[in-house]
Order: C-alpha cells, then structure tokens, then sequence
C-alpha cells in the first residue's frame, strides 16, 4: 500500500493518489488498485482507509495582495500561525506585524496577538511549496477588535462584492454597516445595532446561496428594504 501525497496536499484530476487496498472516497476514480483524483482539491486519507479528495470550492487558495480574515491558531518564537482556510496555514511575522525588529529576548509575542485572535491581513507571499506569508503593514490591517465574523465559500465572494463593487456598495448603503470582505471568504461586519447585523447576516447568506440568481443585487435590495420597513 502505497500513498503518493501527504495529508492536505494540492491534487489536480488525473494525479495518482494511491495503490493498495484503499476505500474510495469523494472525487475519487479508481482503476484496479490505483486511486486518481477527479477534482481540484486536498487529499485526505480518512480512518486510515479512505482515499478522499476535499474539493476547492470550499477550500481557499492564496493569491499575493489578498485580503484575507484568518484566525491565529498557534504562537511560535519569532511568527504566528494563522488559519486563513487555504490548504497550509498561513505565517505571519513579527516583523511583518510589528514593523520594527523584534527581540525575542525582551518580549513575548503573546503581548500583541495570542491563539485565538482574528486578524486582517494581506496575502505577501505564497507558492504550492511554501506556507503563505501574512502582513499587516498597511492602513486597515490588525487585529479585530470589534465586530462580527461571517464564513462563507471562498467561491462565492466575487458574488459578494459584484460587478465593479454594486453589491458590497448596496449592502453597505442600504444597512449603514461596516464590511470588510476577506478574500478567502471570511467577512467581518459592524452594524450600528444588532438588528442591522442581523438583517445584514442573513443578507450575506442569501447571496451566497442564490449567487446563480439573475437580478440578485436587486433582489437582496428589496428584501432589506423590506425587513426595515421601507418602501421596495
């Protein structure tokens, strides 16, 4: 029994995944004892059995100058760990995120972000063979303070925004609310009050699962206006 790729690793249709007495798993063909991947995507090898391929609509792939949300998962000496939902965890440093040299024997990373945190950042690096590189040197970019955090596919954020920005810019007119859009499908939001953040959240969620739908600007629109008691 033979595996060819590792845990999380980016496959494309045709790679040869496996031979041996594997289960087969999603986005999985199999021919005699050989495992090929169907799909973009991760493999898994799920209980030690199954040959799987995670496929990447959910799964965000990095692009340098991204914006993106990500939580920090893991403190190290000098970086952080931070999950931005892409197939390694992204790495950010503490000169990246400091803007200055930092002295680990003088201070504790932990004084200025700890697992846990969320962070916007920017995408300052990555290939397939490497972790992603994070900054936070640019107005706009820190630690999230306040707020709330919505996830949705990483497929449906172009939706998100629409052509040349119309529908972050309608939900923003018609809710009165901060958006911030991470690129890898995290949004953050600050409303007013909770009911705005509310009608706001469920605005996000009828994107991103009627995205296919002609007119859907529009449509979102009415159901705001709508819910706050306006003309339509």
């Amino acid at each position: 029994m033979t595996l060819y790729f590792n845990r999380r690793d980016l496959v494309v249709p045709g790679d040869l995944l496996a031979e041996g007495d594997y289960e087969v798993g999603e986005n999985i063909h199999k021919i005699g004892n050989r495992f090929y991947a169907t799909r973009v995507g991760l493999f898994e090898l799920k209980d030690e059995r199954r040959i799987t391929v995670i496929a990447l609509n959910s799964i965000y792939v990095p692009k340098p100058g991204d914006i993106v949300i990500g939580d920090v998962v893991d403190v190290g000496v000098g970086s952080w760990a931070v999950d931005i939902r892409a197939p390694r965890l992204a790495i950010l440093r503490a000169a990246d995120a400091l803007g200055k040299p930092f002295r680990p024997d003088r201070e504790e990373l932990t004084r200025f972000l700890t697992v846990g945190d969320t962070v916007i950042a920017k995408v300052k690096a990555y290939d397939r063979t490497r972790n992603p590189l994070l900054t936070l040197g640019e107005p706009g970019l820190g630690k999230v303070t306040s707020g709330l955090i919505v996830r949705i596919t990483p497929s449906k954020v172009p939706r998100l925004i629409g052509k040349k920005g119309s529908m972050i810019s309608m939900l923003k007119r018609e809710t009165g609310c901060q958006i911030v859009i991470g690129m890898n499908g995290v949004v953050l939001v600050r409303c007013r009050n909770p009911e705005d953040e509310e009608l706001l959240v469920e605005a996000i969620e009828k994107i991103e699962r009627e995205s296919h739908v002609e007119g859907l600007t529009d449509r979102v629109a009415r159901m705001i206006r709508r819910r706050k008691g306006l003309a339509a």
